[in-house]
């Protein structure tokens, strides 16, 4: 009896992760985030190995006057256009001012207000000022349209395809400059090329969760997975399984929300919040794991065991052997 009551709770329990989506339009928003979770999974780990978080906002919110320009010239059909010209010309701008006499930090700081400032004035041309530039700052997930989720498709495709041309070079790059720039690689190419990529799925992720918010998208994933694990090229999977699984979840709980309790909660914030909250649990597991692991060592009289710390020269190592084999061969 006990089993029994046991298995019909555990059904019930599941049952709401799927049948939200046999609704079209959560089906629809669940492939845009299932598709972004890949690609945000591969270029999040770079931007993470890099460091290049300041730079992914700076892209952000670069994007955001060819999002506005697009959306005012041609309603919603606009959007991917105007955003593709605006991140590709943001991030050829920002990697070339980077390169130059002034710092990476003001660069960033220079690109980011100005482009920023630019997509606001265009907004506020339309008579439906504030309704827009809502929609455009905090995404509209759950009316995403068929065309949208092909165009997401494509853009997400073509990101993953700069970053898998490039990718042991760019974890090679990650770690050792010096010794990418020895072995032959034109560190402003792989720049360019990782930049565009990011600012692509910066585009690509815009439309629905809004440009706000698509920085978590792109930062948690690859944060999470280097402190689950330290093997380099697990990261990577690690990443996007942990995206697809917080979308599945976040898309749920929004949608149970609304429909059994009446509380209106934005899918695209919740999204975010259920991967910053997975990054809560797994920080708090780590840091749970490497004390015991020191007491243990402790008592034992062995060196200290590994810590999170630890792990950044495991995977300098890692990446830098893989890079060097990838040249060799």
């Amino acid at each position: 009896m006990l089993l029994a009551t046991t298995a019909l709770t555990g059904n019930s329990l599941a049952i709401p992760l799927f049948d939200a989506f046999s609704y079209p339009f959560m089906a629809r928003a669940l492939i845009v985030l299932l598709v972004l979770s890949v690609v945000a999974g591969v270029v999040g780990v770079l931007v993470n190995l890099r460091g290049l978080e300041f730079i992914s906002d700076g892209l952000t919110h670069a994007v955001f006057p060819g999002i506005a320009i697009g959306f005012v010239w041609a309603g919603r059909g606009g959007l991917f256009v105007g955003a593709m010209i605006a991140a590709v010309l943001a991030a050829v701008v920002l990697t070339l001012l980077v390169r130059k006499a002034v710092s990476s930090d003001a660069a960033i700081a220079i690109v980011l207000t100005a482009m920023f400032s630019v997509g606001v004035i265009v907004v506020s041309q339309n008579s439906d000022y504030a309704g827009q530039l809502e929609a455009l700052l905090f995404g509209r997930l759950l009316t995403v349209t068929p065309t949208e989720v092909v165009q997401t498709i494509v853009i997400a495709l073509i990101a993953l395809l700069l970053v898998g041309l490039t990718l042991k070079e760019q974890v090679f790059r990650a770690f050792d400059q010096a010794g990418s720039r020895a072995s032959g690689y034109r560190p402003l190419l792989l720049d360019l090329v990782l930049n565009v990529a990011i600012a692509l799925v910066v585009v690509a992720a815009s439309s629905a969760v809004g440009n706000l918010l698509v920085l978590a998208v792109l930062i948690v994933p690859g944060a999470v997975a280097r402190l689950i694990t330290v093997r380099m090229w697990w990261l990577f999977p690690i990443a996007a399984l942990f995206a697809a699984l917080a979308s599945w979840v976040g898309l749920t709980l929004g949608f149970e929300a609304s429909v059994q309790a009446g509380i209106d909660l934005p899918s695209g914030a919740t999204v975010v919040l259920v991967l910053v909250a997975g990054y809560a649990v797994a920080l708090l597991a780590r840091l749970s794991i490497d004390r015991m692991r020191r007491r243990s060592a402790t008592r034992g009289g062995l060196p200290g065991a590994l810590t999170v710390g630890d792990s950044v020269e495991i995977i300098a190592s890692a990446g830098s052997r893989a890079a060097h084999d990838g040249r060799t061969h």
